[in-house]
């Protein structure tokens, strides 16, 4: 049983307020809607945000990048086109109210207009009138325009065909705070897989905003591609950003702590911080039932010199009075951000912490993780470093909560520079390849005395039958000699387009993907040879009291990046009628789920998206055997909701009938987050995959 609970009226506090409840025992009551504070208008001066470190765009640039954003998704697939003259800013400011009255009044005066003059205008086509309803005049676009938009107009009718028509503004983020509590195991399941899809939609369209990007300036070349920026647009037209209905205080369904982000973009998309540069988010004084503001998050990238972060304890230094460079040059006041953290230490309202920690990587230079819940137990006006007064909040973290995210960042890089130093015991060897693998794969075991993986041969790739490499095998390979391009031989074999981007990160999956191999003569760094190059992030089994033997990285792992391959000895069916009735263990490729399918997946934002099904491939018709020879892979959990797809890949060999299975990431996964695969089939009681036959 789950609630949703009205947040309280804050004009009652300090006495505890009488709420409602609104059940949500199950997904289908989750879109209850909920009805809360009353929203106040008045104006209120300007108040500059809190600004983070310019690791990232400002807005202005984000104006001048969203401008540029026109690119398509195949030759198949609409291309979108973000308007950022029609397309209101993603965060509510404080200037809602003021830009909500601007747009009414327009509206109004395009209706005066239309009535007395459009007869008028229409006779000598200034401008379209769309429809008497409408309530809303435009310019008519030029030529150019329309070519832009639409495509080449009919030569037969020389009059332009399309009608523009300034969009009115959506609708901003709501004013209604609400607690969510008590979510049932159904209920978490459901939102966690809502934010799931979510990010799933949202790293589709960034890395194929990317690789567009890449393909028109070339891979290296100008600046910075923002597919981050594109994808949150898109997004967010098409409604498809969480919790906008709603303000949550406390801790969001389906965000875990530990949860990691490349891009602030994607805090605003879930939901968990709805600013795009300032690091206070807050529900205004103007939407407030109490004319007071609330601080809901805030994040804390260590860029202000009076910022003292201790981990559970934080002492974080308000905003206002610097300058452009980000330097104090005059005292702050108590108002904006700074008043809302105030009121919410008086009124004991929880406010969520993501910390912006740098992390080397190859997507941007700083990585945002959640904390969880702190609460602010002081304020207090103090001389900073700069000689001028700021205020200072101490914040507690709420005890109870899982470890923090930042600190298995920092523990897992200690693991992987000095892993005797940070865990003396539990280490049954430091590398259970026997260094056949480029990188080495920790055994670890600090519950019991089970040593089971080390008493198997390691096997790096998978051993297939010889008349695998007799059939299908033409002797032929593409000629790019530097790597390979668009239009090559191995891009026509996958329908034209590479599966991946040119940092090997898979753009959309496919039922087989068909990677260069030995008669292609592109090097090594081809990017069309991706998963062959074999293991590059430093995995660990270790022994768990809840999923037995299981997988966790020591690196954080992109999403749609490749992890390592399914090995075993591949059997046909003959060969596996045998081997089960000896009881030897067997793995049977064809009850994978096919997760492929979500990779890439736009039907949410292009109603007329087709999943590929290009290249084919028959039904798996193989089991693989693990009882004698396997790898790390073979020790991965299953879950209905998986962080890891199987995706086949052909390159050492053309045979449909026996393909690799390559292991992708389906999300972002944070250093020591336990790896999952749906294997189709899994154990009614452990929940674990059942492979003795």
């Amino acid at each position: 049983m789950g609630s949703l609970v009205p947040f309280q009226d804050l004009n009652l506090c300090p006495e505890p307020p009488q709420t409602a409840t609104i059940p949500t025992s199950s997904a289908a009551n989750t879109s209850t809607s909920v009805t809360g504070t009353t929203a106040f208008t008045f104006l209120t001066p300007k108040i500059e945000p809190k600004q983070e470190p310019f690791d990232e765009p400002t807005p202005t640039q984000t104006v001048h990048q969203q401008e540029d954003f026109i690119f398509s998704v195949s030759n198949s697939a609409p291309d979108f086109i973000p308007n950022p003259e029609t397309t209101p800013p993603a965060n509510g400011s404080s200037s809602a109210d003021d830009q909500s009255a601007l747009y009414s009044e327009y509206f109004r005066i395009s209706e005066l207009f239309r009535s007395a003059f459009a007869q008028r205008i229409q006779k000598y086509g200034d401008v379209e009138v769309l429809d008497p309803d409408s309530r809303a005049i435009v310019p008519v676009p030029e030529q150019s325009q329309l070519t832009s938009l639409t495509g080449p107009t009919d030569s037969s009718h020389p009059e332009p065909a399309l009608s523009v028509v300034v969009s009115r503004k959506k609708a901003g983020r709501s004013n209604v705070l609400v607690r969510v509590s008590n979510l049932g195991i159904q209920d978490q399941r459901h939102f966690r897989d809502l934010v799931r899809r979510t990010r799933l939609i949202y790293d589709a369209l960034r890395i194929l905003a990317v690789s567009e990007e890449e393909k028109r300036t070339g891979a290296g070349h100008g600046r910075r591609a923002r597919g981050d920026l594109r994808a949150a647009g898109v997004m967010r037209d098409r409604d498809l950003w969480l919790n906008r209905d709603k303000r949550i205080v406390g801790a969001l369904p389906g965000i875990e702590i530990g949860d990691v982000f490349f891009f602030r973009m994607e805090l605003c998309v879930v939901g968990l911080h709805g600013q795009i540069q300032a690091g206070i988010d807050t529900l205004p004084a103007s939407q407030s039932s109490s004319r007071e503001p609330i601080a809901t998050s805030i994040i804390i990238s260590g860029g202000y010199e009076d910022d003292e972060d201790s981990g559970d304890s934080i002492i974080y230094t308000g905003q206002g009075g610097q300058d452009k460079f980000g330097k104090q040059c005059m005292d702050q006041k108590l108002e904006g951000g700074n008043l809302a953290l105030e009121r919410s230490m008086y009124y004991g309202i929880e406010v969520r912490v993501i910390r912006g920690l740098k992390y080397e990587n190859r997507v941007s230079a700083k990585v945002y993780v959640y904390d969880g819940l702190y609460k602010i137990i002081g304020c207090w006006f103090d001389v900073g470093k700069s000689g001028f007064g700021v205020y200072k909040f101490r914040l507690s973290r709420i005890e109870g909560q899982p470890e923090m995210g930042s600190s298995m960042l920092r523990f897992a890089e200690s693991l992987r520079t000095r892993p005797l130093s940070a865990r003396p015991t539990g280490y049954l060897t430091l590398d259970i390849s026997m260094t056949k693998e480029q990188v080495p794969i920790f055994l670890y075991n600090d519950i019991d005395s089970d040593h089971d993986p080390i008493y198997y041969d390691y096997l790096v790739k998978t051993v297939f039958p010889v008349n695998a490499f007799g059939q299908g095998s033409n002797g032929t390979g593409c000629d790019c000699v530097s790597g390979c391009t668009e239009g090559c031989f191995c891009a026509m074999k996958n329908g034209g387009e590479f599966a991946y981007d040119c940092g090997g990160i898979l753009l959309r999956g496919k039922p087989v993907i068909f990677e260069c191999g030995n008669f292609c003569q592109c090097p090594p760094t081809c990017r069309n040879r991706v998963s062959q190059n074999g293991l590059r992030t430093r995995l660990e089994i270790f022994r768990s009291r809840e999923t037995g033997w299981g997988v966790r990285s020591l690196d954080l792992i992109q999403a749609g990046a490749f992890i390592c391959e399914y090995t075993g000895v591949v059997l046909t069916r003959d060969q596996a009628e045998v081997f089960k009735m000896n009881g030897d263990t067997l793995i049977y490729p064809s009850r994978f789920s096919e997760r492929w399918a979500e990779w890439g997946d736009l039907s949410r934002i292009f109603p007329e998206y087709v999943c590929p099904s290009y290249p084919s491939i028959p039904p798996l018709d193989f089991a693989m055997d693990v009882s004698r020879m396997r790898n790390v892979a073979c020790y991965i959990s299953h879950s209905s909701s998986p962080n890891v797809l199987v995706q086949c890949v052909l390159y050492d060999h053309n045979n449909l009938m026996f393909p690799h299975l390559m292991l992708f990431a389906m999300e972002n996964i944070p250093p020591l987050r336990e790896l999952s695969i749906d294997y189709g089939v899994a154990d009614e009681w452990t929940g674990k995959l059942s492979i003795c036959n």
